[in-house]
Formats: C-alpha cells, sequence, structure tokens
C-alpha cells in the first residue's frame, strides 16, 4: 500500500535557481521530502522506500536525457543507487508520534 511519495528532479536538488546536470558515475546526495501522511504501524509491519527516476503521469515525465524540460526529444534508461557504506550512508527519517 502506498502511504505517500515525495519527488526531487536531480538537476534542481542543490539549487532550484541553478539546475546542474549529473554526469555519469556522479554521487550526490539529494533529499526528498515526503507529502503528509499518517499511518499506524503495528507489531510485524514492515515499511519499503522505492527510488524511481519518473513517475509519470502524476509527475512529469523525466525522460533521463538532460534536456530542457517540456523539450525532450531523447530518452534514456536511468541507473538509481542509494548507498549505505561508511563514507556515504542514507537516511530515512518518519516521525513517530504517540498514541
Amino acid at each position: 500500500m502506498l502511504l505517500t511519495d515525495g519527488i526531487t528532479r536531480l538537476r534542481y536538488a542543490e539549487d532550484p535557481e541553478h539546475p546542474r546536470l549529473a554526469t555519469p558515475g556522479e554521487v550526490r546526495r539529494i533529499k526528498v521530502t515526503l507529502f503528509p501522511t499518517a499511518n499506524l504501524f503495528l507489531p510485524g509491519h514492515c515499511v519499503r522506500l522505492d527510488i524511481s527516476s519518473s513517475n509519470f503521469p502524476k509527475f512529469d515525465v523525466n525522460p533521463n536525457s538532460g534536456e530542457p524540460e517540456g523539450l525532450a526529444r531523447l530518452r534514456r534508461v536511468a541507473v538509481n543507487s542509494v548507498f549505505t557504506d561508511a563514507s556515504r550512508p542514507s537516511l530515512v527519517m518518519l516521525p513517530v508520534l504517540p498514541l
């Protein structure tokens, strides 16, 4: 069951006023803020995080070509990685409210 989602386009992740394309193999730190939601997790429940380079038609198409938005003619397959090693840790923060 999908509880919430969020979106951050990589070219705008560091500075929305000055977009910058990533180079292949470049590791970049990004923050994705999830839309507000609430759910009661009972013992034994699990949380799964899905990372994708696109969620069309909910959000604009991301052709992963680096072309200007709305003018893209090429499409490329994106490879997304989430790192969890000591030098590149990842973090998921979920606020917990008392019952």
